[in-house]
């Protein structure tokens, strides 16, 4: 079972996220039929948008992640909220890349720095907020590290790893968000940085059947650490045919009728999970009249 933790050094001056999302990943990636490059890359972007949506306070709060670097996967987009539900697509799950030097899936050369990451909050207010900040690697975790530190002025350490296994299936995925505290001291902030710099492989911490709270423990063992929150995780779709009848009313009553003289059918397709929807006959007509007599729009 994927699932997410918030916890706290016992001084209080850092904060942490963590998440195993190794079968949300997976879910993606049946979804998509991603290669291992996409599969890393949107794997890295869900697992992220799990622990910022997280970082939300009310349930009904909803993230967004769009990541553009000019590269051949396209854009990457992430919807998230803070119950531990995400979804998400890549504009070319079918790009894949030759292995870098170091044996490491090419995630950067796939997503690009020649772009933007952008995060949107929506919190009910009349327009979602947030910020965009210039792409430094496209390897996803450091973009968002800077994202925190240029837009919101927070010092984030971000690890996400995913591990793609030889038949494409997802092996592990998880990682960690570390967010000090302003009034940190020096000497815990130094301590801070050599528990981070002993990680050489985050995957590897989640390739395996042990609870995120050990893990949690041992990579932060120089400090006493308090798990605060748990909560399930999982890729979570919430397209439905109400919603596709909405976007269909929003063409307009005249392209309407245009494609049912053409056509006398519509697929639509979801983009997050790809579920397909048909409309014809009487289901169709009855779209067509709830665009009211205008010809001009849905009403």
């Amino acid at each position: 079972m994927d699932y997410m933790i918030r916890a706290i050094d016992k001084k209080k001056t850092f904060r942490i996220f963590m998440v195993k999302s190794t079968n949300t990943v997976e879910t993606a990636r049946i979804h998509h039929n991603t290669t291992p490059t996409a599969s890393a890359a949107l794997g890295r972007a869900l697992t992220a948008g799990l622990m910022m949506g997280y970082m939300m306070k009310n349930e009904n709060d909803k993230l967004t992640i769009n990541i553009n670097g000019g590269g051949p996967l396209g854009t990457i987009l992430v919807v998230s909220d803070n119950r531990g539900n995400v979804k998400g697509y890549v504009d070319n799950p079918n790009v894949d890349l030759e292995l870098k030097a170091n044996g490491k899936l090419d995630v950067g050369g796939a997503v690009g720095i020649n772009g933007k990451i952008t995060v949107l909050m929506d919190i009910g207010m009349k327009e979602p907020y947030g910020g965009s900040t210039d792409l430094v690697t496209g390897e996803i975790g450091e973009d968002i590290a800077m994202y925190y530190w240029k837009s919101e002025q927070q010092q984030s350490a971000v690890a996400l790893g995913v591990l793609v296994d030889r038949d494409y299936h997802i092996k592990s995925a998880g990682g960690f968000i570390v967010q000090p505290m302003p009034f940190m001291e020096e000497e815990d902030l130094t301590k801070l940085e050599n528990s981070l710099g002993k990680i050489s492989s985050v995957s590897d911490y989640f390739d395996n059947d042990e609870d995120i709270e050990d893990i949690v423990k041992k990579i932060f063992c120089d400090f006493e650490i308090e798990v605060t929150d748990k909560i399930p995780v999982g890729f979570k779709c919430d397209c439905s045919e109400e919603r596709m009848e909405q976007a269909l009313i929003s063409l307009g009553k005249k392209e309407l009728q245009q494609i049912i003289e053409e056509d006398e059918k519509i697929e639509t397709v979801c983009h997050f999970c790809n579920r397909k929807y048909l409309f014809e006959g009487e289901k169709l007509q009855n779209i067509l009249n709830t665009c009211g007599t205008s010809g001009d729009g849905p009403f």
